[in-house]
């Protein structure tokens, strides 16, 4: 999902969601200590510095050193922010730092997610909060939805799982919260977004970004590029559709570190 038209939706997708409200309804507060964890470009980490104040601190841990440098540009006249170049599998900061760790869009992309659930429980100190927010689903929400594009959908589901992407990793998170010793755990269900009628330019963009992205790893699952992207246009059009319905979710899951 790397490219520069992916930079800018990541950012589009963080303006269009509300992630204040998540953030404040698992707990961020005013002077916390705050990690979030694969940042991407930043605009997530700059909602967080916004509610943690000038009394708190934010740090933007990112594994692209292209995202930790646009990052850093854009919130370069922020001294209560800073970025780090690291795996969120290891990220090799101190036990305990944190008030509040959050992660964002991130897991579904882990083969094996309990070793980062672990080091966010390690870096996060007594008391403090474990927030992981995830859509799950995507893709499937639509009415009308016919046959074919479900099955397509399906294949992509498909194309992902052999890369270790799972689109279905919010539902898993509770579960795997409680492997990992967190005490305390609720989940969030919070819309991602809701198309009643005809997708807006933004959204539609987002997509295309998506299936362009996707085009190695999915047109094989479809027998060839020129069926991929049949079906692309195709779901396109379904967004676009004035007379349907489109929406989709996020799981925000949080927990306590004991």
């Amino acid at each position: 999902m790397e490219s520069l038209r992916e930079t800018r939706r990541l950012l589009e997708q963080e303006r269009a969601n509300d992630a204040r409200r998540a953030l404040l309804l698992t707990g961020l507060r005013l002077g916390d200590r705050a990690l979030d964890a694969g940042c991407g470009p930043g605009g997530i980490t700059e909602t967080m510095a916004d509610v943690v104040g000038p009394e708190g601190h934010v740090t933007g841990v990112e594994l692209n050193p292209e995202r930790v440098a646009e990052a850093s540009l854009r919130c370069q006249r922020r001294p209560n922010l800073s970025f780090l170049q690291a795996d969120i599998r290891g990220m090799g900061l101190a036990d305990a730092t944190f008030d509040y760790s959050w992660s964002q869009f991130v897991f579904e992309y882990l083969p094996e997610r309990l070793p980062a659930l672990a080091e966010l429980a390690r870096v996060t100190r007594p008391g403090g909060k474990v927030v992981v927010s995830e859509i799950d689903g995507l893709g499937f929400q639509n009415w009308p939805f016919p046959e074919r594009l479900r099955e397509g959908t399906q294949r992509i589901v498909d194309a992902l799982a052999t890369k270790g992407f799972d689109l279905f990793a919010g539902r898993k998170l509770f579960t795997e919260f409680r492997q990992v010793g967190l005490r305390d755990i609720q989940v969030h269900l919070l819309p991602f977004y809701m198309v009643a009628g005809a997708a807006d330019d933004r959204l539609l963009m987002d997509w295309e970004v998506r299936f362009a992205a996707l085009e190695a790893v999915a047109a094989p699952f479809f027998g060839g590029l020129d069926s991929y992207r049949a079906y692309c246009r195709e779901y396109l059009r379904m967004l676009a559709d004035p007379d349907g319905l489109k929406y989709a979710v996020l799981l925000v899951t949080e927990g306590t570190k004991p």
